[in-house]
């Protein structure tokens, strides 16, 4: 989850370089920062807190050097704290290491060096390297022989980049965390993620597991684990720098929901047809029908998964959603001929990466539905589906959840059996259409904030909804609870009077998602009895169809539109909700505590 950054051949700005890069990837990490800068020997800043504090004390220390790696942490082995910061250093400050992942064996390493006399200054995993690496270079190894040396005696996760005194040389490794080069005329980088430094280059090379780097002045060059030189594939990204921006909106949430009606017309660009009424997903050419699918998700992405089931069992094809974490240690039966599907944002989740390689080795055929081009699961699954939804920084995920939900539309389209029942698809197609309109329509219409206000200093806020609807309440519930840092639930409708009745009081709102007016809704509008007899607050989200808004107290409305694509408007009101009342109550949005965008850690 932390965030790594490096350079060569900016010169002067190497400094300004690793800063910006470290500010575009705070959304990894942000309880330090730190950067080392190699010359004759090495400068090395770190600190506690936020960019900010970092960028206090470099602007009152002389660094220098054009050979530079920088560290944005999300702490696991040791808590926040300038010591616990990277880079980390060995003993005589002749090596910097800044590291992501985890290292499993790290303890049996430690005990080893401090037999030796190693003095340890932090509590970090990460801080054997930079031992490891010394105690080679004292025996005579080339700063590549020694890096290379340490590594090999690794167990566990990591992406790490290394600079050593003397050598204009940035080393680096990927072994089940993302790390990727970026490829200039005149200067190279090296980062977690493709944003920080896209400013500056689009050319990228996506390292592979066990392939090692070395980046200078003069070049670059891939090295796979035995040590022979390889030739990778140069891509260029999509994104532009301008992308990465906030665009003049207070926080990347706000700006990320309002550029949801953008990222679905690229979603849906070229893959659905009105005039003739089908689906066409080009990259999905050679995928059969499987007998079965089972997704393998997490957080927010496994309520896509939730929403995925359903839509597979109306066209008749068995599926199930797994939490990622579980799947592997639980080992679900694969019948012949199973799909598992693995969705992730960025394609580097480590739970659902893990997933996906547990399948693979049963035999099971695998896709990925990721945002990103060229990712770990893209790469490693047999298929690829790309929401193509555009970079998305801020932590709680919102543009690329309505693209998933599109996504997976397209996909069970894409999946649905010869002789299964199509009376509907023109009718989805015409939904899937006039969506991203609808979507705007709801940002330019909602009353999200004026309820807020009725609503603030509420005890806790429950989510409401039934079939389709119920992951939408899933949703809507983690993303309050994400940014508020408020005690908010999600319930399948019907579940309520089977114990979370008990929490219903007149100072705990209940937000309904209520559409159409078919049994569904009947039932749903008679759940919203239950809570208002209660003397709950009622806020239904609703088409107005059910006429539910004759037992709530407040309403978010959205268009009419087809099943399948009225949660992705309910789920557009319920991120509105989440993002007032965390500005309501003046909450780091962008970064909440504790938690980073990209979970490359199990």
């Amino acid at each position: 989850m932390c965030g790594i950054i490096g350079c060569v051949g900016r010169g002067e700005e190497t400094v300004e370089t690793l800063l910006s890069g470290l500010s575009t990837l705070e959304y990894r990490g942000y309880d330090s920062a730190g950067i080392a800068l190699a010359n004759g020997s090495l400068d090395v800043v770190k600190k506690q807190g936020e960019l900010d504090a970092l960028e206090q004390v470099v602007a009152t220390t002389t660094l220098s050097g054009s050979v530079g790696i920088g560290h944005t942490r999300w702490s696991t082995h040791g808590p926040p704290s300038d010591r616990n910061a990277h880079p980390h250093t060995d003993t005589e400050g002749n090596v910097a290491v800044v590291h992501n992942g985890i290292i499993e064996n790290y303890q049996e390493l430690r005990d080893e060096l401090e037999r030796e006399g190693v003095v340890f200054t932090s509590d970090t995993d990460s801080e054997v390297v930079p031992h490891l690496m010394a105690r080679s270079l004292h025996e005579g190894a080339s700063p590549r022989e020694a890096f290379r040396d340490a590594i090999s005696q690794l167990e566990g996760s990591y992406a790490i980049a290394a600079v050593v005194a003397g050598a204009d040389t940035i080393f680096a490794v990927r072994q089940d965390s993302p790390l990727v080069l970026g490829i200039d005329d005149d200067a190279y980088y090296l980062a977690s993620d493709v944003p920080a430094f896209l400013e500056y280059t689009r050319d990228v090379v996506y390292l592979e597991d066990g392939q090692f780097a070395e980046l200078r002045a003069d070049g670059w060059t891939v090295f796979d684990h035995e040590g022979d030189e390889t030739t990778p594939t140069v891509d260029t990204v999509e994104w532009s720098a301008e992308q990465t921006g906030k665009s003049g909106y207070d926080h990347f949430m706000l700006k990320e929901i309002n550029e949801q009606p953008t990222a679905l017309r690229q979603c849906l660009s070229g893959r659905v047809d009105e005039v003739s009424g089908g689906v066409t997903v080009d990259e999905l050419d050679d995928l059969d029908t499987p007998s079965a699918v089972q997704f393998v998700a997490c957080g927010t992405s496994y309520h896509a998964a939730l929403y995925a089931t359903t839509l597979l069992h109306e066209v008749g094809i068995p599926a199930n959603a797994y939490l990622a974490s579980e799947y592997a240690t639980t080992h679900p039966p694969l019948p012949n001929d199973t799909l598992v599907v693995g969705i992730t944002q960025s394609g580097e989740t480590a739970d659902t990466l893990s997933a996906l390689r547990n399948a693979e080795s049963r035999g099971a055929e695998t896709l990925a539905l990721t945002n990103v081009v060229g990712s770990s699961a893209a790469r490693e699954c047999d298929h690829a589906l790309y929401l193509r939804a555009g970079p998305e920084i801020g932590v709680a995920a919102t543009k690329t959840f309505s693209s998933q939900l599109v996504g997976v539309n397209l996909l069970v389209e894409r999946l649905r059996p010869s002789g299964s029942p199509t009376g509907e698809l023109r009718s989805l197609i015409a939904g899937l259409r006039d969506l991203p309109g609808h979507v705007q329509q709801v940002l330019d219409d909602s009353t999200a904030l004026e309820i807020v206000d009725e609503l603030f200093g509420a005890e806790a806020f429950f989510f409401i909804g039934r079939g389709l609807h119920y992951p939408v309440a899933l949703e809507g519930a983690l993303k309050f609870k994400e940014i508020t840092y408020e005690h908010a639930e999600g319930f399948a409708a019907g579940e309520l009077k089977h114990g979370p009745l008990a929490l219903v009081t007149e100072n705990t709102p209940v937000f309904a998602i209520v559409t159409g007016d078919d049994e569904e809704a009947r039932k749903t509008l008679g759940n919203i009895k239950e809570v208002e007899a209660r003397g709950a607050p009622v806020v239904a989200v609703t088409d107005g169809k059910a006429e539910v808004e004759r037992y709530a107290d407040y309403v978010l409305e959205i268009p009419e539109t087809h099943e399948r694509t009225s949660p992705v408007l309910a789920n557009v009101q319920l991120q509105l909700v989440a993002y007032h009342m965390a500005a309501r109550l003046g909450r780091s949005i962008d970064k909440p505590r504790n938690l980073a965008k990209s979970v490359t850690v199990e």
